[in-house]
């Protein structure tokens, strides 16, 4: 009984010592991380303030403006945004311009800057405009100080989130007379109007409404008003495209405000 029980031992020695992918296969069990990080998904690192500079021509300047006078009537358009930058729907029209090579300017309210500064940033990082809608996007009546707070406030935090320096300025609700215009006018920003509205405000309209409004009006030099921020801009992105293809259709390229401006002699 000795005698097989140490040759039980003994054969069990050998198969061990020749089948060491097994040991080996059982240690890398034991010493292997469970949590693999090449396998995490990876952040996407934030876009760096880009140290640009959105300054009219002089002519401009403190002056206010809805369209550009463009030399040979050629077909030139600006498309804007106002009341961003805002959560998903600012994000997908970025989508929707980027597909179709487009840059845009966005007008922009100091407390969404706040709320959503990535966004901010992403806007900048794709090459787009940036002009200026107050902090609060209010339309009563202001003394002198209060509209100083609401544009040079968001003029402040523009740049501290993007590095961008802007002297274009949409009043909320395009009102002239609330103090923010002159403000704005005595710093030489130029108060950019528009010259035809998708109407995307309303809210019974469908958005092919948006689409019919703004290729029925679209002319040279013209800036069409949309909005991505606001409320639920939703119908807006839906219309997007159908606004830009409409619009190449008709022969007309696309252009930031300050390239507008520069084209107008």
């Amino acid at each position: 009984m000795k005698k097989l029980t140490l040759v039980i031992f003994y054969l069990f020695t050998i198969t061990a010592c020749n089948n060491p992918a097994k040991t080996e296969s059982n240690s890398s069990k034991l010493t292997q991380n469970p949590i693999a990080t090449s396998n995490q998904p990876q952040k996407s690192p934030s876009p760096k303030p880009q140290n640009l500079t959105f300054t009219p021509p002089p002519k401009f300047q403190g002056k206010t403006l809805h369209q550009a006078e463009i030399p040979n009537q050629e077909k030139v358009i600006a498309l804007t945004f106002d009341d961003g930058p805002w959560q998903e729907t600012t994000t997908q029209m970025l989508d929707i311009l980027k597909k179709n090579d487009i840059k845009a300017t966005f007008f922009w309210v100091g407390t969404a800057i706040k709320e959503n500064p990535e966004i901010a940033k992403k806007v900048v990082a794709d090459g787009h405009a940036i002009g200026n809608h107050t902090w609060h996007h209010w339309y009563k009546q202001m003394d002198a100080a209060t509209a100083k707070s609401e544009i040079e406030h968001t003029a402040d935090l523009i740049y501290q989130t993007t590095g961008v320096k802007t002297t274009l300025f949409r009043p909320p609700g395009g009102y002239l007379n609330n103090g923010l215009a002159g403000y704005a006018k005595s710093q030489k920003y130029a108060v950019v109007m528009w010259s035809q509205t998708s109407a995307d405000t309303d809210p019974k309209a469908k958005y092919q409404v948006f689409v019919k409004n703004v290729i029925r009006d679209a002319k040279p030099g013209g800036i069409v008003l949309m909005h991505d921020g606001g409320g639920d801009r939703r119908r807006t992105v839906q219309a997007l495209p159908g606004i830009i293809q409409g619009l190449k259709a008709k022969g007309y390229r696309f252009v930031t405000v300050p390239e507008l401006l520069a084209m107008e002699k």
